[in-house]
């Protein structure tokens, strides 16, 4: 049967405590039946010693074993919150552990549940696996001592005030960006810091650069090597965040602000990681792109700054009238009221394009594709703009 591995001798089927205090009913209804997976695990090749224990290096395994399963669980459980808050992207495979122990041997189940729906649930479970093997190597506790010679934080929200204020158009965070999974290579003669004082000559309040490698061939490279080289703009980490480990990752390499994608993130995770943010002076720029997105990051205290994505990340069709739909009415007012700046984000292209954004409320924009396929990004900026906005 398709999804069903068994054994014909039945052996102590090998059980883990889910992790409390979460109930582990929970996991159980995100396995649908069609998937599941019943094994018993074989323990032939453990090896016993002459008085019947279990070998140590067998315990080894098995605590590995059970890691894993907790780290599984937790995923599945993170799933099931984020799907009763409308969010469509699973953090993880939801079949069962990705790996499990079957005497010397260890098999991946593959089947439907195994692949991902869309390019942005593709993306989140690549950086699971990534963000797990870069905290092995770097855990929290170094990190948080690499803060120490971390270059201090700046006022990224100030900047983009300051901008505002001055031209009285929306503050431009320019977008350091190689390539985009929908775009391709944007740059063959890609040099960040280049392109980085272009937009900063040009007249951008801030940056934002890429560090994601395998979908926008970005780095955290990038970031250190424009911060080195004097840049002043505050510089916004362009990462599909998932843990709160990345943000203190992202301030040891010299980050000013990072991004939050309500379509990955939980309303709990939001908010957690905005106070860590906030304990770091960093600003979080929180992204939505449905009503359903905004009136959650609305709920949420102590929100600054709101993208609103004119993308879809899951199907990446764009539509420039979203930003006008979404601070239309009510949530509109609350903007207003909470003094939120809105960042449009996506499909700006020309100066009319800034100007249906700024009407409809947004006080900045980010922009990257229309300005870094210039020849000159600083001269692309003004094109955009329909003026000279550098100081």
């Amino acid at each position: 049967m398709e999804g069903f591995v068994s054994f014909t001798t039945p052996t102590p089927r090998l059980s883990f405590p889910s992790l409390n205090p979460t109930p582990t009913h929970l996991f159980r209804r995100s396995l649908p039946h069609s998937n599941s997976v019943l094994f018993s695990p074989i323990r032939s090749q453990l090896g016993e010693s002459e008085d019947g224990s279990t070998s140590i290096s067998a315990v080894k395994e098995d605590a590995e074993v059970a890691l894993k399963v907790k780290e599984w669980e937790v995923g599945m459980f993170h799933n099931e919150v984020a799907a009763t808050q409308g969010i469509r992207i699973r953090r993880r495979p939801p079949t069962g552990p990705p790996l499990h122990y079957v005497g010397p041997f260890e098999f991946r189940l593959q089947n439907e549940g195994n692949t991902p729906r869309n390019i942005l649930e593709e993306i989140v479970w690549h950086k699971d696996v990534e963000v797990s093997q870069l905290k092995e190597k770097k855990p929290l506790g170094t990190l948080k001592k690499a803060l120490d010679n971390a270059p201090p934080a700046r006022d990224f929200i100030g900047a983009l005030i300051a901008a505002h204020e001055r031209t009285a158009l929306p503050a431009l965070i320019a977008e350091v960006k190689k390539a985009s999974p929908s775009r391709g290579i944007l740059r063959e003669d890609f040099d960040p810091v280049e392109i980085a004082r272009a937009y900063e000559k040009g007249g951008a309040a801030c940056l934002s650069v890429l560090t994601d490698e395998k979908y926008f061939k970005g780095s955290f490279e990038n970031m250190e090597a424009i911060r080195s080289a004097g840049v002043k703009c505050p510089l916004l980490c362009k990462e599909f965040i998932i843990e709160a480990w990345q943000i203190y990752y992202a301030r040891s390499k010299g980050a000013d602000a990072i991004l939050l994608i309500a379509a990955v993130l939980p309303d709990l995770d939001i908010k957690y990681m905005t106070k860590i943010c906030k304990r770091l002076g960093l600003a979080a720029l929180v992204e939505v792109h449905d009503e359903k997105e905004m009136d959650r990051v609305l709920g949420i205290e102590g929100i600054e700054l709101i993208g609103i994505n004119n993308r879809n990340l899951e199907t990446f069709e764009v539509d420039i009238s979203n930003t006008k739909k979404l601070l239309e009415g009510e949530r509109g007012q609350k903007i207003r009221e909470k003094d939120i700046i809105v960042v449009g984000e996506s499909a700006l292209f020309t100066h009319d394009d800034i100007a249906f954004v700024q009407e409809a409320g947004a006080k900045a924009v980010l922009v990257g594709e229309s300005i870094v396929k210039q020849s000159d990004p600083g001269k692309g900026i003004a094109g955009l703009f329909g003026k000279d906005i550098s100081l």
